[in-house]
């Protein structure tokens, strides 16, 4: 492939990473991870609410992987509130498992900015072999594609098994019992898919560049290597 034409597929491939690696910074400091809203299981059993009647012990609840908002309904009018999950939440989520998506999700912010900066040295620079040449872009590319799809796995994990949102529901109650009335992953835990398709398509352009993969690339230099001896 002409320099010109691989110069521009690496150039494309910079700028979704530096997309990457901004978006994966964005979400992850948003509490915009999961939406949905916590029935008032007391209130609701008390009055022996239904249908309609339920609407007045359903508050809304959102939450990222530092804060979070909720709004309690009693049927006494709603009470809003704010919590961190750092401090105030330790003792009621599964702590290692929080810290392990915020470190991956650390992962694919360090790891899309690193494939940056490699894709514009392979671009404009003359890059060394191993890991500042072909072999860097698609170690770099495969790790930030493994980050964000851990970062959703273990995620989804904490949410649905260990039940996240009945435990910061029922956080600091004594009187009440709250319980999932909804749930759904927002805006937040899309884009890290997002992110996850993206560095997908990076792989797609390394090759398209004409990159081939480092251990076929190797077999083949081998060979040409011995057939210059043989010369």
């Amino acid at each position: 492939m002409a320099s010109g034409s691989r110069r521009v597929f690496f150039v494309g491939s910079g700028l979704l990473a530096l997309c990457c690696a901004l978006t994966a910074a964005v979400a992850a400091g948003l509490p915009l991870w999961i939406r949905g809203s916590a029935l008032c299981r007391t209130g609701a059993e008390l009055v022996n609410a239904t249908g309609p009647e339920l609407d007045q012990f359903v508050g809304p609840l959102s939450y990222g992987l530092f804060a979070g908002q909720r709004l309690k309904q009693c049927g006494l009018g709603g009470r809003p509130s704010r919590f961190h999950f750092f401090p105030e939440l330790q003792s009621v989520v599964p702590t290692g498992l929080h810290v392990s998506v915020i470190f991956f999700c650390g992962v694919v912010i360090l790891f899309s900015s690193v494939a940056t900066g490699f894709f514009f040295v392979n671009a404009f620079g003359r890059p060394y072999e191993m890991l500042q040449g072909p072999m860097g872009l698609y170690l770099w590319t495969f790790i930030c594609c493994v980050s964000s799809l851990l970062v959703m796995i273990l995620f989804a994990s904490e949410v649905k098994l260990y039940r996240l949102s009945d435990r910061i529901a029922n956080f600091n109650e004594v009187n009440f019992l709250f319980q999932t009335h909804s749930e759904s992953y927002d805006r937040c835990f899309w884009l890290f898919f997002l992110v996850f398709l993206l560095h997908g398509v990076n792989f797609l352009l390394i090759r398209l560049a004409g990159v081939q993969f480092p251990f076929r690339e190797t077999k083949e230099s081998d060979g040409s290597g011995g057939a210059d001896l043989m010369y």
